[in-house]
Formats: structure tokens, sequence, C-alpha cells
């Protein structure tokens, strides 16, 4: 019976999952059919118009293709690795701005011709982008096009193909350890988790107690361990620490992470820590650094590749000189193509056999590279954002598995309200906490935040068990400053100019006329003008008092973070604009909440936008998302929002009381 309720819970994971393709699959359509290309340009998930620049071969045989971004460059852009992309020519009197009106009489479809074919990002880096192609793709129609050519983001449909088939397969299982994997997870305290009585001997006094516990509960779990990182309590140092002492043990390890960011990070602190590491994709930071360990460039060192690419010229060559009627064409083609088979399996064969970690996202996990391959143990990091489909998907080449990661922070994406209501959004480490509690270690002690600005946090999401390391309990920029501050937007003053000193002059006692929130779209949210001024002013005063110099002699940087996408925009837009700004700008970062995840800055501002007489919040109320806010200041944090507005819910109107009694 137990079995035959875990089938049946993953086979509706298996149904809500179709509802999210299906919802993710039409919002996909609707925005390309009636969404401007400018305004996709502006999110980032186009280029338009590009330069297309040389195609070549890569290591791996693909046939890659050079594009170049030539207009909007300071717009964040979506493209990395392994994104599926669509080319098209805009074609004369194109309308591409988006605006309404003139959409009104013009399919987009008519005015853009899209190409057949669908391309992958290999890497994006800057406004240089490499794609790999089909070997049939018109690529020379792409290169010498007299019309203007963009390439957009395509609908994902590799990622859900790979999690319905890591779904089935697990539901499939029987007696087998994948089988014993999926009773574990879904039949919660009935079927305890198992440890070994080795490994409680570990010391690593460089590391605290609770993280020095974390490790040693992963290396005694015989099925599952979690270590859950709140922010700032080194989850990656205690991570690294534990797949060290794994390897110690095991030969090689599997490690995953939802995002190629992720996976770029742990990769490089492992990196760091002298471990041999093979990164399946590209990293989204291209540098030397990071493309070191990636398995394109690991394949083209390989001391049998200048003989590979010799082999597969001659076969390119021969392709293109084939004549008709040639009798030994397919027998000399035949001879190349097993002698280039037979060298590329050399090659990986080497480069897997000196890897001890091998490193993908979870998605490319479902690699044909580790077709076959097992291990015995998969770290997955970041795990509270992944959904538990995608976790299955290396689940299958494993005996046990590590989860690490904060399910009181970001959730993962779930964009079918259906879906998310009906329990999709619950990931496998919040179901294996609730289930298995004895896997978890929390890890107590954190490293970034001065105490007032933790404790809120650690109060609400904690159950206040989280405290401050003693170096940086009492951390700050200004003596007699307050760490946290509440800037109510409802009550702002103006700020007037002395007309004999040319200066601003302190708060006046007339108040301003209040902006509300502006709705922009679907895909933006929501703006509010003159919150965005108060936070530039906010931030320009608190420089004015730190004073110049020190800003710069310290590095003192800032994070501006907003949750609406159109608010973030327009923040860069009016810093660009402030004269004040222009010796700082490489040390002020603006972006919404979810850019910053794993990030920290000396200061943050929080612009909170929602400013309505209904009490409206919208996705305010996601209270993970705001614990990420709130935590990515190391000394400083303002918040600005509208009181009256914020309040009415709970969490806010306990964060205003909290930041109030700092102050009495």
């Amino acid at each position: 019976m137990a079995q035959h309720s875990s089938i049946q819970a993953l086979q509706q994971q298996r149904i809500l999952l179709q509802l999210e393709y299906y919802a993710e699959k039409e919002a996909f359509r609707k925005q390309t059919e009636q969404t401007g290309m400018m305004r996709k340009v502006k999110r980032g998930d186009a280029w338009f118009p590009l330069r297309v620049g040389r195609s070549y071969y890569n290591s791996l045989n693909q046939l890659s293709l050079e594009v170049f971004r030539t207009a909007d460059l300071d717009v964040e852009h979506n493209f990395e690795y392994g994104r599926p992309v669509v080319f098209f020519v805009a074609r004369n009197g194109a309308n591409t701005s988006g605006d309404k009106a003139a959409a009104s009489h013009l399919d987009p479809r008519k005015s853009l011709r899209y190409f057949s074919f669908t391309a992958t990002v290999a890497y994006a880096d800057g406004d240089r982008m490499v794609v790999s192609v089909p070997d049939s793709a018109p690529i020379l129609e792409l290169q010498s096009s007299q019309e203007q050519v963009g390439c957009q983001l395509s609908f994902d449909e590799t990622s859900y193909r790979a999690m319905f088939d890591a779904l089935d397969r697990v539901i499939s299982a029987k007696e087998n350890r994948l089988a014993e994997l999926r009773e574990l997870f879904h039949r919660g305290a009935a079927m305890p988790v198992s440890f070994r009585e080795e490994g409680q001997g570990v010391r690593l006094p460089w590391l605290n107690p609770t993280q020095e516990e974390a490790v040693g509960k992963v290396l005694r779990a015989k099925d599952v361990a979690i270590v859950h990182g709140p922010p700032g309590t080194g989850k990656t140092t205690t991570l690294v620490e534990a797949i060290n002492e794994t390897l110690l043990r095991e030969p090689q390890v599997l490690v995953c992470a939802q995002s190629n960011m992720a996976v770029d990070w742990i990769s490089e602190k492992l990196v760091d820590r002298g471990i041999n590491v093979l990164r399946l994709g590209n990293p989204t930071r291209v540098n030397d650094k990071m493309l070191s360990f990636t398995y394109e460039r690991r394949f083209e060192a390989h001391p049998d590749y200048t003989t590979l690419w010799s082999i597969r010229k001659a076969m390119r060559e021969l392709r293109s000189q084939r004549k008709r009627g040639q009798g030994n064409y397919h027998q000399k083609m035949e001879r190349l193509k097993n002698r280039a088979t037979e060298l590329e399996i050399r090659i990986q064969s080497d480069l897997f056999s000196q890897a001890n970690v091998i490193a993908s996202t979870l998605v490319g996990a479902d690699s044909r590279l580790l077709m076959g391959m097992k291990f015995h143990t998969l770290f997955i990091d970041e795990a509270a954002q992944a959904l538990e489909a995608a976790c299955w998907i290396p689940l299958r080449r494993v005996h046990r598995v590590i989860l690490a990661g904060d399910h009181c922070q970001l959730p993962p994406t779930v964009k079918s309200i259906a879906a998310l209501k009906a329990g999709l959004g619950k990931t496998l480490m919040e179901r294996l906490v609730e289930n298995h509690p004895e896997a978890v270690t929390l890890l107590r002690i954190q490293y970034r935040m001065n105490e007032q600005i933790m404790r809120f946090s650690s109060d609400w999401f904690y159950g206040g068990k989280v405290e401050s390391a003693p170096q940086i309990k009492y951390r700050g920029i200004l003596d007699w400053d307050y760490p946290m501050e509440w800037r109510d937007t409802s009550e702002e003053e103006e700020r007037v100019t002395d007309e004999t000193t040319n200066e601003r002059a302190s708060l006046a006692p007339r108040p301003v006329h209040h902006g509300k929130e502006e709705f922009i779209g679907s895909s933006f949210g929501r703006i509010n003008k003159d919150e965005a001024e108060c936070t530039l002013q906010t931030l320009e005063d608190y420089f004015t008092k730190i004073g110049k110099q020190r800003i710069l002699d310290e590095q003192i940087d800032v994070g501006i973070i907003s949750p609406y996408r159109a608010q973030v925009q327009y923040l860069r837009q009016l810093v660009k604009k402030r004269a004040f700004f222009k010796p700082y700008r490489s040390l002020i970062s603006i972006n919404t909440v979810d850019g910053f995840q794993g990030q920290e800055r000396d200061i943050i501002l929080i612009s909170l936008v929602r400013s309505n007489d209904e009490g409206q919040i919208g996705f305010l109320r996601d209270l993970r998302r705001m614990n990420v806010a709130i935590t990515r200041a190391r000394m400083k944090l303002i918040i600005l929002g509208d009181r009256t507005t914020l309040t009415r819910h709970p969490f806010y109107q306990r964060l205003w009381d909290y930041i109030e009694s700092l102050h009495e």
C-alpha cells in the first residue's frame, strides 16, 4: 500500500509538471506573438539587431556560430549555456517597437521571418555569444543577410523532456536502489534514514561545531543527509569540506545544482580546494579560470586531440569533394569515422577517469556523456530552488544523496498557479526536512551580518537558532549609526535647495505628494518612480555622511534591490543620470531579489514599490523572497516602502516594529 502511495504521489507530480509545461509553453507562445521585439530586448530575452560573426567546428565537433549584440548593451540578458534560441530577420517595415497602437494592425509573425532551426547557447560572454547550430543551418544566409538579424530565447523542451523521463523511470523502478530511494523519500517516518557509526570522529578544527557536525553526518549517511544553511552560515564552505572528506573515501562524486551560476560557484570553490573538477557545460562567467575545468576545454587540451582534429578535417574535406560514382568514398569515410570514434572514446575515458568531481546542472546530468555511469554519492547544492522532478534526473545514477540549501529562501519558479497550489512548488528538500528531521543539520553561526540585521531573520524564519560570530556581531560603517532603517515613503518630505549655497538643505517641512505604484505589465510588474528617487536620495545622503575618500579607499559596496524588474531598470537609469554617483558606479549593483541570491554587500537598500489604498502587496507575500533581500547586508540595511500599504501584512508589521525597537 505504501509503495502504491509513493507511486501515486509521483504520478500526481507528473500531472502537475504537465500543467506547468503547458502553462509555460502557452505563456511563451503569447509572448512571442504579442510582445514587440524591443520589449523582448529590454527584458533580456532577445538580441536585436545583432552582428553574425564566424562559424567553426568546436572541439566537440559541433558547428558553432559567433554572434555579437550591437544595441542595448547595458541591459542584462538571460542567455546562458544550454538555453535554446531561434534566429529571425526583420522584414522591411517590421514593427519591432512593441508599440501597441502600431502593433494592433501588424502581425509580428508576418513582420519577422523566423528560421526553422533551433540553436543552443554554448556560452555568452558580455555582448558576445557562441551558439551550437545543426550542420544543416543556413549559416551563409545569416552571415550575408541584407536585413537586420536577431535571436531570441526559445521554449525549453529539453529540460521538460529530461524531467518527464526521470519521473517515468522512478515511477517504474522495481527492486533496485532507485525504487528504495523513492520509498524512503515518499513514505516519511515509516522508513527512517540510516547512518553508519564511522565518521563520528571526524575533526575539522577550521570549521565551527555545527559545520563539523554537518560534515560528520554527511560521511555517516547511508541514504540521505541535509545541510540546512541560513544566510551567511558558510553552507558552501561546509559543502566543499564534505565533498573533500567524501573523496578520501570514494574515488569520484557527482555534484549538481539547479542553475549554471550555482554550479560555477561550487566548482570554483572545489578547484580552489585543490580538487580535480570536470564541469559539463560552460560557465556563466567566461574567463580562463572558469573555462579551464570545463569538459570542452579539457577535451581540446588532450594529447590525442590534434590527431582527432586532423581526422575530422579530412572527413569534412572528403564530404565536400565527394564525386558521384566514386567507389571507395564510403570505405574511406567509414575508416575515418571508426578512427575518430575510437579517439573520442579514449579522450572521454581519460577525462572522466582523472576527475574527482563531475559537476553539472540537474538537467545537465541527463547528458549523453554520463550514459551508463554510476556514482555512490550525489551532492545537490541550492536544492531548495529545484523542482523535485529535476532532482530525480541525477538521482537515478547514485546510491545516496546529500542536499544543501535553505528552504526558507528562494523557492523554485512555478508559473502555473494551479500547479503551484496543488503542490508542484514543494521541493524534495522540503519533503525530506519534514519527513526525516534526523537527517538535517542546521548551520547556526553566521559570518555576514551585524547582529541586529540578522536577528529578525533568525527569529522569524529559524526559530531564533541562528547566532552571529563574535567578530562580526557589531560590525558597522558609522559610529552612532543604526544598522537597520525603514524609510516610510508615505511620509516622505520634500528636500529643497538653499538658493544662497546651491546645496540641498535638510528635510523641509512641506510634505511631498506621495506617488503610488504603477502597473507596467505582467512581465515587468510594477514601478514607483517617487520611491526610486527617494531611494537614490537616501543613498546619496548616506554616502555624504561616510565621505567620498573613505568609500573609494575601503571599496564600500552597495546593493539596491527591488522585487520588481521595472523598478530595477528605472533605478539603473537614474543612477546613470546622476553625476553624484559617477565615481561610485563600479561599487553599486542594482538587481532583483533573485539576482542577489547568494551575494552580499556592505550596504543594502530595498525598494519595495507597493503603494496603494487597498493594501495589496502581490508577491511580496512570498516571505522567503524577503528573507533573501533583508539578509544581503553586512553592515547597513535601509528599507524603503509605504508603511500603510505594507504593514497590513503581519510580517511587515513585525519588521516595522522590530526596526522601531532598535531606534528606542
